[in-house]
């Protein structure tokens, strides 16, 4: 396991950030179209608490953790391995199935961020949602606007992978100045949405909905349908457990995270809410970026192309900011011993370059759903696949701290935090197990979802013979 290290700096207003910023990123854009689509308003309203609530009772399973095995670090890997006697067969397959499964999420979600990216460049270059014909590929029509998105997100993808390559302070700079330009772009918009809020607009306030299937939904049915959805906006509610061996102490771990998910809960209902009351729900459904077409109501033309830009500010920092969480988190497994050890490379300025180089590669497959999709339906498709994937690492953390409560281990004579963590797990066990079954609904989504987990069988011999390998050297007498 990976211990805590002597460069502890990040205190809970860090953390608290990180866990803000990570969280706030793609979703926020977005979101309130897929939502629209799904959920009627108290639908929508519906969900957003529902989530809050099941989400919230993840971020308390983190920080108990937190509390409870300070010496686990490095990410949600570090419990699932734990579950099993140490470097079993059950706790490297289980710490290897939930490193993977993380790093597939990550990588499929970094292209809901830059797919959204490439959205709002649309603001200023509208040829990117050109609907003339490029020509066939078999049963493929490719599009104008479909090909120069490919090209944009594609060079978005490969411009920050070498960005990151010259180190850490320079990335770390340009995030930092996206990050402030993102809090200035979100006031402005709040402030001035509340100026061309139309109550109108979301009459009926409870009304049904139909599925793809033409099934009517009430509001439960909305929740169900919108459950995958709102999860995707709450992602990154972990970064504070990630980032935990550079924490100052556990309890700033917890703290930060239960900040960061209370903060980013306020600001995602409100802004969907005042996106709902700006915009017609025929408009708003039809949208490739209604934060900008939001604001262009409220103070014309001129501020779209405002909010566009902050907005295009904003996903490049945040595009920054998940590449390099996405190649660390194979580079951690690897450290680990749950991961493929030429994952553990590096170049002169210590930046993880096979994992960051594959991690790029897979999601530059990912990429290539926009050749035949609009931004739009590209994000949608990207945010069930990796959703789902982000619950098994949230799924087997609630079971972690289940087994702990079972067992009684670290509690003591302390029944009372015992019973409650009890309940805290349970319930952030069954809220796993909602969305997951809400996102079996689109079954060949799932299915494709879980076959990118499963495509992970293929690597983990390699992983499995390391770890006898390094077993034998620690015998006595070995080599």
């Amino acid at each position: 396991m990976t211990h805590r290290g002597s460069g502890c700096t990040l205190g809970v207003w860090l953390l608290a950030a990180l866990v803000v910023g990570n969280m706030v990123g793609s979703g926020i854009f977005m979101l309130p179209r897929t939502l629209a689509e799904v959920a009627s308003p108290a639908g929508v309203l519906l969900a957003w608490l529902l989530t809050g609530a099941g989400v919230l009772m993840t971020a308390l399973v983190f920080g108990n953790l937190a509390l409870r095995k300070p010496d686990l670090v490095g990410g949600p890997q570090a419990y699932a391995q734990a579950l099993f006697p140490t470097r079993s067969f059950w706790s490297v397959i289980s710490g290897y199935a939930v490193a993977w499964g993380y790093w597939v999420a990550n990588f499929a979600g970094n292209v809901a961020i830059i797919t959204t990216f490439a959205g709002y460049l649309s603001t200023f270059f509208p040829v990117l949602t050109s609907q003339a014909v490029v020509g066939t590929v078999g049963p493929l029509t490719v599009k104008v606007g479909n090909l120069l998105t490919f090209a944009v997100c594609s060079a978005l993808l490969w411009g920050i992978h070498f960005l990151i390559l010259r180190g850490m302070e320079q990335t770390g700079k340009t995030n930092f100045a996206a990050t402030a330009a993102k809090v200035g772009g979100f006031l402005l918009f709040l402030v001035a949405a509340l100026f061309a809020f139309d109550a109108r607009n979301l009459v009926p306030f409870v009304a049904p909905r139909t599925d793809e299937a033409g099934h009517v939904l009430g509001l439960l049915g909305q929740a169900n349908e919108a459950a995958v959805a709102t999860l995707w906006a709450f992602v990154g509610v972990e970064s504070a457990v990630v980032f935990s061996g550079r924490a100052r102490t556990p309890r700033d771990v917890k703290m930060a995270t239960l900040i960061g998910l209370l903060v980013a809960l306020v600001l995602y209902v409100a802004i969907t809410l005042l996106v709902m009351g700006v915009l017609p729900h025929e408009r708003l459904v039809t949208s490739d970026k209604p934060l900008v077409d939001a604001l262009s109501v409220a103070i014309g033309p001129s501020g779209g192309f405002l909010l566009a830009a902050l907005g295009l500010v904003s996903l490049f920092g945040s595009t920054i900011g998940w590449i390099w969480l996405s190649a660390e988190v194979p580079y951690q497994a690897a450290k680990q011993g749950v991961f493929l050890s030429p994952f553990l490379r590096e170049n002169r300025r210590g930046v993880p370059t096979v994992a960051l180089t594959v991690t790029n590669a897979m999601a530059q497959l990912f990429l290539l759903s926009t050749l035949s999709q609009s931004v739009a339906k590209a994000f949608d498709f990207v945010i069930h696949v990796a959703t789902l994937a982000y619950l098994v690492p949230y799924l087997l953390a609630a079971v972690y701290q289940l087994k702990l409560v079972v067992t009684g281990e670290t509690y003591a004579t302390d029944g009372r935090a015992r019973l409650v963590d009890g309940v805290i797990a349970g319930w952030a066990t069954l809220y796993a197990l909602w969305v997951i079954q809400a996102g079996t609904a689109d079954l060949s989504t799932f299915l494709f979802g879980m076959g990118l987990l499963a495509s992970g069988a293929v690597f983990y011999p390699w992983v499995r013979r390391a770890q006898r390998a390094e077993r034998r050297q620690e015998k006595p007498g070995a080599a």
